[in-house]
């Protein structure tokens, strides 16, 4: 069989017909894969609340409340203290001894120490936050919501631990009645209701009533797999349980907190800068988040393929089968890069008219819109080589993440105060790409990998043809209608040449 029919084809799961007896795990890959998919979806319409935000109280609301759901976030991956993927493999652990017992109290223990440790954290940092803002130079109208915001850290965690508990459960359906459905209806009518008490805090208490929804649904949801269980034995100690649970999570919460870092530090780091660097004000801070927004559904890209590759990489990897491994990333890499490409050049060749939604204001950070989604889908394509590695050798990804983290700091430090905020879109987009470059070199040199980004050539192929003539319309016809006629040509051109690709596959898989 030559090399190119070998990647061309089929992906064959662990267990399969190769390997021995035929043990089919396909189904209830796809079955996990398309309720990841369909949760995703959902979960963007959590733009509709930001849309709202934008346009009823204005760019300046929208960056105060950006740095405070940013800063939010970062703060409670520390008080999750990494649970929400520990109980995922202890669970799965239980469930594959047949102790359904075991998982309930694991799934009870994780939502105590969690949703606890999150609500002493959130009391300490908005005691900081009251205390040292002003001191700090922090805008006092940021010190104001980024106290009120943290009290949603106790909510973030019931949802994400018991969000978890479901999929280690192996049941990927939750999601969407938790967050997709849930946490999007009820943070937009709390975010309208609030308004009808005042403008100051409606988004953050939006936000903490809709998350607050989310966690009981999700609660509710994972204690409803537990119903038959048995009850735990007397003699189970919760102290030793407890300490399993953390000393796992530890290391997992080290590397979840320092990716969490790199992916909020640009918000946070320009909520510092305020009246401080060139051009940095509360309204193009809203303006970036508004971009931050719509760039950052490209990373949710990753989470389609990771249900359908994580396990496949796993099962070829364990037996050293290398080279069908390889053979799997490069296509599933192709996979992706044939969707995100065309969702990036959209937002580069009509970033401004995609603002415009937003408002008239919003306009100018077309660029940042550029900028930042050439970030996002970096990230998300590169995330890929992240659960190779991970699967493989966890402390590789570790080390990776605290260079990248390091750079992302000094970056981000050096460029917003000399560049405002075209200085935080270059300062997120530059860690990323060296991300996939420390990535790249890990599966060269560490697996052996000759030719992992094998696949790619294609759609890169693809993608460059689409842009001459896209960034011709764009140069020769001006405004909106340009953004748009380039945008549409790209997408013409590009899905030609995936028919053509396509066309050409097929030809090869019938010759063979």
């Amino acid at each position: 069989m030559t090399t190119a029919e070998t990647m061309l084809r089929p992906i064959t799961p662990p267990g399969t017909l190769e390997r021995g007896a035929p043990v089919d795990h396909g189904a209830e890959l796809k079955r996990g894969a398309w309720a990841n998919f369909i949760a995703m979806l959902a979960s963007n319409f959590r733009g509709i609340f930001t849309f709202l935000v934008a346009r009823l109280l204005g760019p300046a609301a929208l960056g105060i409340f950006s740095v405070a759901w940013a800063t939010t976030d970062l703060v409670s991956k520390i008080g999750i203290f990494g649970l929400d993927d520990t109980i995922i493999t202890f669970i799965a652990r239980a469930e594959a001894a047949g102790d359904r017992a075991r998982s309930r109290m694991l799934f009870r223990l994780a939502v105590f120490l969690g949703v606890l440790q999150c609500a002493i954290l959130a009391a300490i940092a908005i005691t900081v936050v009251r205390l040292f803002g002003n001191r700090l130079g922090l805008d006092p109208q940021m010190v104001a919501a980024l106290s009120v915001m943290l009290c949603a850290m106790p909510v973030v965690a019931l949802y994400r631990i018991n969000t978890a508990v479901s999929r280690g459960m192996k049941v990927m359906r939750h999601d969407i009645f938790s967050r997709g459905i849930t946490e999007t209806i009820v943070t937009t009518l709390a975010f309208l209701v609030a308004l009808q008490f005042g403008k100051t805090f409606a988004p953050e208490i939006a936000v903490i009533v809709g998350m607050g929804a989310s966690g009981i649904v999700a609660l509710l949801l994972a204690a409803s797999l537990f119903r038959s269980a048995p009850p735990a034995p007397a003699a189970i100690s919760y102290l030793a349980e407890s300490r399993r649970l953390l000393a796992y999570a530890a290391p997992i919460s080290a590397y979840d907190l320092l990716n969490s870092i790199i992916v909020r530090l640009d918000v946070i780091m320009l909520g510092c800068f305020v009246g401080r660097a060139p051009g940095v004000t509360l309204t193009t801070l809203g303006i970036y988040g508004a971009a931050v927004e719509i760039a950052g559904g490209l990373r949710k890209i990753n989470q389609a393929f990771n249900p359908i590759f994580a396990p496949i990489v796993a099962g070829l990897t364990v037996d050293g089968d290398q080279e069908h491994a390889a053979a799997a990333f490069s296509r599933v890499a192709q996979w992706m890069l044939w969707i995100l490409l065309p969702l990036v050049a959209v937002m580069v060749l009509a970033g401004s008219f995609i603002l415009g939604i937003y408002g008239p204001a919003f306009r100018q950070g077309g660029m940042w819109l550029g900028i930042v989604a050439i970030a996002c889908a970096t990230n998300a394509f590169v995330s890929l080589a992240e659960t190779v590695i991970t699967v493989q050798k966890p402390r590789l990804n570790l080390l990776n993440s605290i260079i990248t983290c390091a750079v992302a700091l000094t970056a981000n430090l050096w460029l917003i105060s000399r560049f405002g905020v075209t200085g935080a879109a270059f300062g997120i987009l530059l860690p990323y790409v060296l991300q996939g470059i420390l990535r790249y070199r890990a599966l060269r040199l560490v697996f052996r990998w000759r030719n992992p980004w094998g696949d790619v050539g294609h759609p890169l192929l693809a993608g460059l043809i689409a842009a001459v003539p896209a960034f011709a319309c764009r140069v020769l016809i001006d405004g909106s209608a340009g953004q748009v006629i380039a945008a549409v040509v790209f997408l013409l051109v590009y899905a030609l040449a995936w028919l053509y690709y396509r066309k050409v596959i097929a030809n090869v898989r019938r010759a063979g």
